[in-house]
């Protein structure tokens, strides 16, 4: 099992993705995988693109099966496009796009294609039940050994997570990690954002000399000591 996988059928070039966190360039990251794939198509078959004949190539087709937490919109929708335009710095033009189709599986989301595509039905239960653990604040390597063990119990794709349980475990630990990295960095960039847009305002509010530092810390939620160290700081600086 991989996290994407490409493949021919008939006249069609077919890559599938998976994507566990929201990323809005997979249009661009799609454009760039199949030049790599047309590449070594061509060159398996010897093909000159120098020639004077018309070099036949097979369809694209992209898409991007998603379970991240975050919707893809605010209608709550089940399948959408990224379009490469999107991206084009001065805006779009006309008559060249790349597009990548996007397919939420997360949750009860898309579940006509699930249940006519048993393997991915059950990956999406095996997986929702990691989740559901979580919410239900269950620690990690505990959440995904019960879906494991849910898994085997009902036999999800046919007895794989009986046979590759460790593996299995190994790589849901990395994955989850990663959401968990990916969350708390955000988090992080987004109190290390509001701090500093804290100090600035404290360090105009001193300068102005119009409000005393009690005023200044209820206003702005920094504690007095560091209202005081920023005030010794700005007089040192103008002195």
């Amino acid at each position: 099992m991989k996290n994407d996988i490409s493949f021919l059928i008939d006249s069609q070039m077919n890559l599938y993705e998976q994507q566990s966190s929201y990323n809005p360039n997979m249009q661009l990251r799609g454009l760039m995988y199949f030049a790599q794939l047309y590449q070594m198509y061509l060159s398996e078959r010897g093909k000159d693109l120098l020639g004077s004949k018309l070099v036949k190539i097979p369809k694209p087709c992209f898409v991007v099966f998603y379970n991240g937490e975050r919707e893809l919109s605010d209608e709550n929708i089940d399948e959408c496009e990224q379009h490469l335009s999107d991206a084009f710095e001065g805006g779009k033009i006309e008559g060249f796009e790349w597009t990548a189709k996007i397919i939420n599986i997360t949750g009860k989301h898309s579940l006509t294609l699930q249940k006519k595509c048993k393997p991915l039905y059950d990956y999406c239960s095996y997986v929702n039940k990691v989740k559901q653990n979580l919410k239900a604040n269950l620690a990690k390597d505990s959440a995904i050994e019960d879906a494991l063990n849910y898994a085997i119990k009902n036999n999800l794709l046919d007895g794989y997570f009986k046979t590759q349980k460790m593996e299995i475990l190994n790589m849901s630990l990395t994955e989850f990690d990663q959401e968990l990295y990916d969350r708390n960095r955000r988090q992080e960039g987004f109190e290390d954002g509001v701090a500093e847009k804290a100090k600035e305002a404290a360090l105009n509010f001193l300068a102005m000399n119009v409000l005393t530092h009690e005023q200044i810390t209820k206003g702005v939620g920094i504690p007095l000591e560091k209202i005081e160290e920023l005030a010794a700081e700005l007089a040192t600086s103008q002195s």
